[in-house]
């Protein structure tokens, strides 16, 4: 299942914006990935049209199935990438923002053998 680096960024702040609880709206959306309302509500068409997600007749934002596995696959990546980066001695405020241009193009073997490595450190579950 291959999307834009936007779409996953999307998807991944909709799952991280759900967690905290209460619905996700678009100016939520805005908010945290820090682009304007009208670019939210396209990327919003174009999720909904190709079946990521779901809104309400209030403008509650819900991943569906396809678009909740992309952004918990997406999710997952910025977290263990943060952690190995925040292992090396990088300050947590740069980590996140390394993790998050790394996410979107590591490949799944190196990706697991970092995953794995922190795993066996006991830095991660």
């Amino acid at each position: 299942m291959q999307i834009r680096e936007s779409a996953e960024d999307y998807l991944e702040s909709i799952l991280v914006l759900s967690q905290k609880g209460g619905g996700v709206r678009s100016v939520d959306i805005a908010a945290r990935l820090g682009v304007s309302k009208p670019s939210v509500s396209h990327a919003m068409k174009l999720l909904r049209e190709d079946g990521y997600i779901a809104m309400d007749r209030y403008g509650t934002v819900t991943l569906l199935e396809k678009g909740a596995e992309i952004a918990n696959r997406i999710y997952e990546r910025h977290t263990v990438l943060t952690k190995m980066l925040e292992g090396l001695g990088v300050p947590s405020d740069i980590a996140r923002v390394d993790a998050c241009k790394m996410e979107h193009d590591i490949s799944p073997e190196s990706f697991e053998r970092i995953k794995q490595h922190l795993k066996d450190k006991g830095e991660i579950r």
